[in-house]
């Protein structure tokens, strides 16, 4: 008798994961200079459980990150561990992880811009791009931030604020987020960027 495949987690077990922390992607001595530190706002549950980030079904930072030119295929998240060897890396803003983006606080927010300073000042990525404006304007203390390259900038490392690419994000399309990741794409070392 053929067993029923499921489909993923159960509530329960989405809801165990809040509780965890999702390490960060960054690069390691053998990879090359970091082009760009990619910071989503939170884990969501299902990363939180899976381990990987933007893992919820839907989200569309993986195919945002291949349409823009960044990855030479569109990864799935299990394969983060491919992006430091492109010069890529990924952090969250706040490290608790949430369903919503909304369930945090403004002072986890403006906790969460703290450490991506100090984490920006350590490594020195050439972008910090954050994923989420209502997020960076209180991370940063920004509140008519716009989705784009900011003035900011921590040390040598620039700052680029991108659209949040949840699948609950209904202001923008696959193709306006791959756009907005292309802009930064252009302006990535190497690139040029008026």
């Amino acid at each position: 008798m053929a067993t029923a495949r499921r489909r993923g987690p159960t509530r329960a077990e989405l809801e165990a994961a809040r509780d965890r922390l999702l390490p960060d992607v960054l690069p390691g001595p053998d990879d090359p200079p970091l082009r760009v530190l990619f910071s989503g706002i939170n884990p969501g549950l299902v990363s939180a459980y899976t381990g990987h980030h933007f893992a919820r079904p839907g989200n569309r930072f993986w195919p945002a990150l291949h349409a823009s030119g960044f990855t030479p295929r569109v990864f799935a998240p299990a394969e983060q561990v491919l992006l430091p060897a492109l010069g890529l890396g990924i952090t969250n803003v706040a490290p608790r992880a949430t369903a919503r983006a909304d369930e945090l606080s403004d002072d986890e927010l403006r906790a969460g811009g703290e450490r991506l300073r100090a984490l920006a000042t350590e490594l020195g990525p050439a972008w910090l791009a954050v994923v989420g404006v209502v997020a960076y304007r209180t991370a940063f203390a920004e509140p008519r931030a716009v989705v784009g390259r900011q003035d900011r900038t921590i040390g040598a490392t620039r700052v680029w604020v991108l659209p949040n690419p949840s699948g609950l994000n209904a202001h923008y399309t696959p193709t306006t987020i791959a756009a907005a990741f292309a802009e930064l794409h252009a302006c990535a070392p190497g690139d040029h960027c008026d």
